[in-house]
């Protein structure tokens, strides 16, 4: 008894050792990076992680000197009405290979595994000509539809494999009272899947939030760029050496994605357990 007690307590420690060393090793950039954006000057090879003063002239100078308050709209609009679209159309989708059996569903369900497989940029051409005949360049709705579109393959077979997990006797009692599909599906599914919706939701918010590839690609004229575009554009070149200021709209940009973690902590981790093992 003795002997398992004693690993049992070696095991504990070497658990929390290594939990430790990756918590120092995850959070000291983050810090750095937080300390930087309040360092004084243009360089961020002298941060330090005591610093000898502080100052918020960085953040002062993004929104007096810059346009960061335009990236940052442009940037919500974008990441807010892609959620909605996406949500809707992944949610959508599922629900209808799910639980309904029609010619070519089970085409059209590997052709979302295959593509999957595939990274976005591969079809950076195609959607460039695409965007191009829609005269839909250098507008955000375009960019919008982009991400929309993009997200349905993950996002259809994560949520199809929640839906599958939920008694199909709920629907069949509500159809004996005469309810709709339509009224099913808004009453009777969609609160019962707000884990995986959340998950959904928030995943489609962080990603046109943090790109830059597309973003980049479709948006041509100032008043359009991203977050993502600008604080590129403002470390890049020879002339351009505002380090400091890009951590701090660096640190601007994690704190919406920030917010949302902690107050979906536990929705997001239910919603992707869930989404994974039922099926």
């Amino acid at each position: 008894m003795m002997g398992l007690s004693l690993r049992k307590k070696i095991s504990n420690v070497i658990i929390y050792l290594i939990l430790t060393i990756t918590a120092i090793f995850v959070l000291y950039p983050v810090i750095w990076v937080i300390t930087g954006s309040m360092n004084p000057g243009d360089s961020l090879f002298s941060t330090r992680l005591l610093p000898e003063s502080l100052s918020l002239q960085h953040y002062v100078h993004l929104f007096q000197e810059t346009d960061y308050l335009l990236w940052y709209k442009n940037t919500l609009k974008i990441a807010f009405w892609n959620m909605i679209f996406s949500t809707l159309l992944v949610v959508t989708a599922a629900y209808a290979f799910s639980r309904f059996r029609f010619p070519g569903r089970k085409q059209g369900l590997m052709t979302m595994l295959v593509l999957q497989m595939f990274p976005g940029f591969m079809g950076m051409i195609a959607i460039y000509i695409l965007l191009l005949q829609m005269n839909l360049l250098d507008n955000h709705w375009g960019l919008i539809l982009v991400y929309a579109g993009g997200s349905i393959p993950f996002g259809a077979w994560l949520v199809k494999g929640y839906f599958d997990g939920l008694p199909k006797s709920l629907e069949e009692a509500a159809k004996i009272d005469g309810a709709s599909h339509v009224k099913i599906f808004y009453k009777i599914m969609m609160p019962l899947s707000k884990p995986i919706l959340i998950f959904i939701a928030v995943n489609n918010f962080i990603g046109p939030w943090m790109d830059f590839i597309f973003a980049r690609l479709v948006l041509r004229s100032s008043e359009k760029k991203t977050l993502a575009i600008g604080l590129f554009e403002m470390v890049s070149g020879r002339q351009n050496t505002e380090f400091t200021t890009f951590a701090a709209g660096a640190v601007l940009v994690a704190l919406p994605i920030t917010i949302l973690f902690f107050l979906f902590q536990d929705h997001l981790v239910e919603g992707l357990k869930a989404g994974a093992n039922k099926g």
